[in-house]
Parts: C-alpha cells; sequence; structure tokens
C-alpha cells in the first residue's frame, strides 16, 4: 500500500519514512513539506494513505485534507497530531481525515493504525477523543441527550464502531445481517446528528460507551 507522509518537520518525515521502509506492505511514495506539497503529491503518486500533520505552513493539514477528500476520496487521511493540535482535529474530521494518532505514539500502535485506516476503519487516539467534543455545534450536554436517543442494539452498534469495526465484522459479533447493521448505522448518524463514522466514534468514546 502507498503511503505519502506530510510533516513541516523534516526528522519527523524521515523518523517515519524509515519506519514504514522496514514494513513489507508499505511504501512510502513521497515526503511533503506542507499541504500544497501533499495536494500536488496526491495527485501525481496517487497515494493509499496520507498521513498529515496539522500545523504547517502555506496550507494546514485541515485544508490539504479537505482536498485531498474532495478531488481523490479514495485516498484515506490518519491525522498526526500532538495534544497542542487538539482544537484543530474536529475540524480535520470533518474535513474528511479518517482518524488520528499522537505523533509520541509507540511504532506498533501507528503501524496499526495506518492498516486499519487502510482497511477502511476508523482509528481514534483515546487518550485525546475526549478534547474533540467541545468544537462541535452543540454543547457536551446536548450531544450527551442525543446519545440516550438511541437504543440498546443502536448503542450496541455504537460501541462496535467506535472500536474501528467494519459493518462486516459489526454483524458477525452481534450476530446480525450486514443490511440490518447498515440500516442501525444509519439511524444512528441521524440521531446524534452525524455526517460519518469517525464523529459517531467520537461521540462515543466521549461518553464512555
Amino acid at each position: 500500500m502507498k503511503v505519502l507522509i506530510c510533516d513541516d518537520q523534516r526528522s519527523t518525515r524521515q523518523g517515519l519514512a524509515l519506519l514504514l521502509g522496514l514494513e513489507s506492505d508499505l511504501h512510502v511514495v513521497g515526503l511533503a513539506g506542507d499541504g500544497i506539497e501533499a495536494v500536488d503529491l496526491a495527485e501525481s503518486m496517487s497515494p493509499d494513505l496520507v498521513l498529515m500533520d496539522l500545523k504547517m505552513p502555506r496550507m494546514n493539514g485541515v485544508e490539504a485534507t479537505r482536498k485531498i477528500r474532495v478531488s481523490y476520496p479514495m485516498i484515506h487521511v490518519l491525522v498526526l497530531t500532538t495534544f497542542d493540535d487538539d482544537s484543530w482535529l474536529f475540524d480535520a474530521l470533518h474535513a474528511g481525515a479518517a482518524g488520528y494518532i499522537l505523533k509520541d505514539s509507540p511504532p506498533d500502535e501507528l503501524l496499526k493504525a495506518i492498516r486499519g485506516t487502510l482497511a477502511g476503519r476508523t482509528y481514534l487516539d483515546p487518550s485525546v477523543a475526549g478534547k474533540l467534543l467541545p468544537h462541535r455545534n452543540a454543547p457536551p450536554s446536548a450531544a450527551h441527550q442525543l446519545i440516550k436517543t438511541l437504543s440498546e442494539r443502536e448503542r450496541a452498534v455504537l460501541q462496535q464502531i467506535a472500536k474501528g469495526h467494519t459493518n462486516t465484522t459489526i454483524a458477525e459479533k452481534l450476530h446480525l445481517s450486514e443490511g440490518t447493521v447498515r440500516n442501525y448505522v444509519s439511524n444512528i448518524f441521524t440521531k446524534l446528528e452525524v455526517d460519518d463514522r469517525t464523529q459517531a466514534a467520537v461521540l462515543a468514546i466521549t461518553y464512555g460507551l
């Protein structure tokens, strides 16, 4: 799988490239120092996944994520963040990022996040998930009330979404058909007033589901 690394720190880019270069199933196809370079390389290199920093010169990671996801929806974006970036995280997820991971995460956790994202799962680092909620339009108390509108089965499905599981895996774990799971997921999105699995997972993690 082809990976593009975008970070304004050269040492970070090179370190990540060395780490991923040791994996037989991952191939680093480009290194970008800002969002403009990331968008350009996404077009020319057609990566399967972009590891995206947030705070960068010229174009930040939020805007770069939005441009990449609009133009190349098949490219996954996994945000690389620090605790100082938490105010940007929800914007990045709303722009289309599949999830986020802390820059100081252990190598095995980073690789797990990359492979999971490539497989279509959501990765949300739980240590900063709670910081996302205050940046939603609705206050935390209102969002908590939305959680309470879910049925017992919908809550069970949401718990599996928060773990990053696909509809197929959820169906197997809960002994449901995939069609039934899709219906539950659609109902969950409507009740929680979210647009995708990542935003739903943020709420689930925040409220300890």
